[in-house]
């Protein structure tokens, strides 16, 4: 089946190198309050997101004691996971996954009973490292986990090098195994990075598939650099496929870079949440088929103690109240923070 990818909008932004799109930009002012974290912040709302969503507030930081395993003193990436339904003696409630970046990186465990934490570092961190069965690489980063209800397994997928994505299998959350490949830069035209993947069961009509993929590329072909791609599979494990194009660029936001995708369902229709170079989520339409790119703005914005920068989202529903797991901060600083739906 043909399908059309939309041509990047017209525009050549600013260019940001890559150390400077994860750094996030300066300061956006986005809120009054000062100071570091604490109650003063808990009371001042986010922006309201576009189509409909919901705004979210800050509510703690998801861990409220130093980290035991933080080689390069920041947190990224997290992934939310309800496990108490899919598994027996589960650690907690809910898993967390997040990890460092830089060198030598290394997948991270925490776990709670309640959504909005405070979580419980695993003593066991790193789960996954960079010596994997096959190789070795400079770091692991990016986990995103997804419950395979057809296998009963978690599939984790994460990155090494920032040219690879890789999956590998659990039955508990914590143990796995298999890793393997499932995207480079060699399956996507004009790409120098293929990272940051988070995959979601979405059925798209003509394609036979159960899983997409969305991920950040880097582009060579100008205006704008690093954009958000995308690929499907029947399975989540193999046999995946990628479109040449991009999604999702970010001259449309009038920006040089984005990456970080989420994928999110209202109204009938898909969207997808992004990390922008200017410190703040924005959030794009791409329609159920994934052939629509309209820009509808910013999702969220930094307020005071996030530093300028929000990124990495990752959502779930605790007793009907809807939160947001997010990374704040500059990224060789960053840390996970916890907000709830207002």
């Amino acid at each position: 089946m043909a399908h059309a990818y939309p041509n990047p909008p017209s525009g050549r932004p600013t260019e940001l190198s890559r150390r400077g799109l994860l750094r996030g930009a300066a300061l956006l002012g986005a809120a009054s309050a000062a100071g570091g974290v604490g109650p003063l912040l808990q009371g001042t709302p986010a922006l309201a997101g576009p189509a409909g969503f919901p705004s979210y507030r800050y509510v703690r930081d998801a861990f409220d004691r130093p980290l035991a395993y933080n080689p390069t003193g920041e947190t990224i990436f997290p992934c939310v996971r309800g496990v108490y339904d899919k598994i027996t003696g589960a650690k907690g409630r809910y898993y967390l996954y997040y990890a460092p970046h830089d060198s030598p990186g290394g997948i991270c465990l925490a776990y709670a009973d309640r959504l909005e934490g405070p979580y419980t570092e695993h003593p066991g961190n790193p789960i996954v490292d960079r010596a994997l069965p096959t190789t070795t690489v400079s770091h692991v980063s990016s986990p995103h986990v997804v419950w395979n209800a057809s296998s009963r397994e978690f599939f984790l997928y994460f990155h090494g090098e920032n040219t690879t994505t890789r999956v590998a299998r659990s039955r508990d959350g914590i143990t796995f195994s298999d890793e393997t490949p499932i995207l480079s830069t060699r399956l996507v035209p004009n790409t120098t990075e293929t990272s940051y993947a988070r995959v979601f069961e979405h059925r798209v009509t003509g394609l036979a598939n159960k899983y997409v993929m969305l991920y950040m590329g880097a582009h060579t072909i100008r205006p704008g650099t690093r954009k958000i791609f995308w690929g499907w599979s029947p399975n989540g494990w193999d046999q995946w496929q990628f479109a040449p194009e991009p999604l999702i660029s970010p001259a449309g936001d009038g920006l040089s870079d984005i990456s970080a995708p989420h994928l999110l369902t209202r109204n009938g229709t898909a969207y997808v949440v992004y990390h922008g170079g200017d410190g703040r989520m924005h959030l794009t339409e791409v329609g159920n088929a994934f052939d629509r790119e309209v820009h509808l703005g910013v999702f969220h914005s930094p307020i005071a103690s996030d530093n300028g920068r929000v990124a990495s989202p990752s959502f779930g529903t605790d007793g009907g109240v809807g939160y947001m797991i997010y990374e704040a901060g500059p990224r060789l600083g960053a840390r996970i923070c916890v907000a709830r739906a207002v």
